[in-house]
């Protein structure tokens, strides 16, 4: 039986390398790709989505355009640094001949996920605002998901957009405060899990035996991703969204506990920072699933190979 799912996205790298995984995997049926604000702003991370998806010969595929700003608007941090200028590395994607849908990524969600209730997951691997304003807007819409796959935060393990907190997270801390307590199935996948799936460059090379503008992608498109982990003493880098579907495709490689989850909105220093009630002081009852443990080269492993049955389908 194959999963249904909207992936919700801030496409630089590690978004796109999730978008082929779920190409490649008969387990899941990708619904369509929702845009959000994040890495490199709303308009890269739209083109980007429908680049791709015309990369991988599926642009029939829905995407729609999403909020732009977090729910309270500050100062806007970007990650070409790490993504590049345009949020797939060195990767030249011609622009897209597809154009997205007449509708708000809002709208499209709650319309998507009524129409189906219990039926679709969502698997958000970017800021959560989209996410949000739908829980806001209709009251239906967060009894009708059948559950959220979240790329983010950090429970045990240190922050990446600051000392404690985690870039998807820190990016709308309010929006992960309405979806945390939004009273949906969640299944939180955190740094703690994705930094221990590292791909390396001989797993680069690997791919690239094959001859595909899917290979070739990948290499150019993780360069500037991987030379920002080197620069980080880190030998690879993490494919924190596409472990988010491995909760799909290969659930035994994750170990999950359930915790009563919160995320601070201060302002302050911890601002955007993940904790969890490890000792239930608070007495609140867990609010979801949280990864804590992953075979990493196992998930490394899976994703090589679904890559090359992918380029091998779509070879030069």
């Amino acid at each position: 039986m194959t999963s249904k799912i909207i992936i919700d996205t801030d496409p630089g790298v590690d978004d796109s390398l999730t978008f082929l995984l779920a190409l490649a995997s008969p387990e899941i049926r990708l619904e369509a790709l929702t845009s959000v604000h994040g890495n490199i702003g709303i308009e890269n991370t739209t083109r980007n989505a429908l680049a791709v998806l015309e990369l991988a010969h599926a642009s029939h595929i829905p995407v729609a355009r999403g909020c732009e700003l977090p729910l309270i608007d500050r100062a806007y941090t970007s990650g070409k640094n790490v993504h590049g200028k345009q949020g797939v590395g060195n990767a030249q994607l011609p622009e897209p001949k597809s154009k997205v849908i007449n509708q708000h990524a809002i709208d499209f969600l709650i319309e998507k996920v009524n129409a189906e209730p219990n039926q679709i997951s969502i698997v958000p691997i970017g800021p959560l605002t989209n996410i949000a304003l739908a829980i806001r807007k209709d009251v239906q819409f967060a009894k009708n998901i059948k559950e959220l796959v979240i790329m983010g935060g950090a429970i045990k393990q240190g922050g990446n957009a600051t000392p404690l907190a985690e870039f998807n997270i820190f990016a709308d801390p309010h929006a992960a405060h309405v979806v945390f307590h939004s009273g949906i199935p969640i299944k939180l996948i955190p740094l703690d899990v994705t930094y221990q799936c590292l791909f390396m460059a001989e797993d680069v090379e690997r791919i690239n035996q094959i001859k595909s503008p899917i290979a070739k992608f990948i290499k150019d498109a993780t360069s500037v991703y991987m030379d920002f982990y080197k620069s980080e003493g880190i030998d690879g880098c993490a494919l924190h969204d596409p472990l988010t579907l491995a909760t799909i495709i290969a659930p035994d490689l994750l170990r999950f506990e359930e915790y009563h989850v919160d995320v601070d909105m201060s302002g302050g220093v911890s601002n955007g920072n993940t904790f969890a009630d490890f000792m239930n002081v608070s007495k609140k009852p867990a609010n979801m699933q949280v990864a804590m443990q992953v075979r990493g080269r196992d998930f490394i492993e899976l994703f090589i190979e679904r890559m090359e049955t992918l380029c091998k389908n779509i070879s030069f």
